[in-house]
């Protein structure tokens, strides 16, 4: 936001200047030489894939009204709920349980969240009808993390090297998983990404008999359905036969509730036949998570877990170890690490070193998953009966 310097009014042109004001939902104050700037009144939405809350403002219309990535914000609630001097960034850059406001690419408007947490919509009791006023803190408090941590990618097939790139499906290859039997992919039913029906093709090329929809429930699965970009035939044929398994899991990966919902996707799972395909919606956060917690108890170490996990930086980034190393290195201790601690959740211990398949059994278990039930599972990723 550019400064504004502070001008002489005339006391006829102030009610006009304050009524140009409010007729954007934005009032300013000069306050020791620096602007300080409220928007005002905005009404809350919930969001309900991560329970996050959307505040009436497009990306677009919030930056034009002088907030920009990496500033401090705070964000006071008409119920009284307030979120004090927190980041506003393009991506969630949080450790684990922290507040910020994001506005990511593709979302319709900013969004107050909580990283990989509970829902901010039911910490912060909030209703419709609810509005929210948002008060910048402070220009570029938090650029240096934005800067280091900032990742935009392309929508557009023609900008990737090929169609398994471009809907970043693979199949897994860490030990004990066989040949073949556990994919993971973008959506191949939600088309906000371009990348549903390419996926779709990709899984019915892999003959993919059972698929793990981890993002979605039944009735979004329907309005993806019926709207007409839907291009993913093999999908609504595996759907309409009970071969998919919808979810809705959000990123609190250390909630009971989260792990209960998993576990019961993956006795779902592994009551069927493979191949298996395993997706959220960009099959980077909530795929990632999973499929590192299936390899890990199926016994992959530490660097295969870290080699796949790291693929799909490559596949929508092009980050790798060589092309930008100081980002990779933030990727594998801010998120790819993080996440591992969250399997274990046990600070004492040397992840490189720490026997992550113990750890991964006990996180199922923590969720309701039998000994048995594990041993099913695990016989069925490693392709026997």
């Amino acid at each position: 936001m550019k400064h504004i310097k502070e001008i002489s009014i005339k006391l006829t042109v102030l009610p006009i200047f304050c009524l140009m004001l409010l007729s954007v939902g934005c009032t300013s104050s000069f306050m020791q030489g620096t602007q300080a700037v409220t928007v005002s009144g905005r009404r809350v939405i919930h969001e309900e894939e991560f329970g996050g809350i959307y505040i009436d403002l497009t990306i677009d219309e919030f930056m034009s009204l002088g907030f920009d990535y990496g500033d401090s914000v705070s964000i006071n609630f008409s119920n009284g709920f307030k979120l004090t001097d927190i980041p506003y960034y393009n991506g969630y850059y949080e450790k684990p349980g922290e507040m910020l406001l994001v506005g990511y690419s593709g979302y319709p408007y900013i969004e107050a969240a909580v990283q990989g947490g509970d829902p901010l919509w039911d910490i912060a009791d909030m209703h419709d009808g609810d509005t929210a006023d948002i008060t910048l803190v402070k220009k570029g408090e938090y650029l240096k993390v934005q800067e280091a941590r900032d990742l935009s990618y392309s929508d557009e097939r023609n900008d990737y090297l090929s169609d398994e790139i471009f809907a970043n499906f693979r199949s897994v290859k860490t030990s004990n998983i066989g040949s073949d039997t556990l994919y993971r992919s973008a959506s191949p039913c939600d088309n906000k990404r371009n990348r549903a029906g390419y996926v779709d093709r990709l899984a019915k090329g892999a003959g993919i008999g059972f698929i793990l929809d981890l993002a979605d429930s039944d009735a979004l699965i329907q309005a993806y359905m019926e709207k007409d970009d839907f291009d993913s035939g093999y999908f609504k044929f595996l759907y309409e036969k009970g071969d998919v398994a919808p979810i809705a899991m959000d990123m609190a990966f250390g909630s009971e509730a989260t792990r209960k919902k998993l576990v019961e996707g993956l006795n779902a799972m592994a009551e069927h036949d493979g191949p298996y395909l395993i997706h959220c919606t960009e099959g980077k956060d909530r795929t990632g998570f999973v499929c590192m917690l299936l390899e890990a108890l199926c016994g992959a170490s530490y660097d295969e877990l870290l080699n796949d996990y790291l693929i799909t930086y490559d596949n929508y980034y092009g980050i790798t170890k060589d092309s930008d190393p100081d980002k990779y290195d933030i990727i594998v201790s801010d998120i790819f690490e993080q996440r591992l601690a969250m399997i274990a959740d046990d600070d004492g211990i040397d992840l490189k070193t720490a026997d992550l398949g113990a750890y991964a059994e006990k996180y199922l278990e923590s969720g309701g998953m039998t000994k048995d039930e594990i041993t099913a599972l695990k016989s069925k990723l490693a392709g026997t009966p």
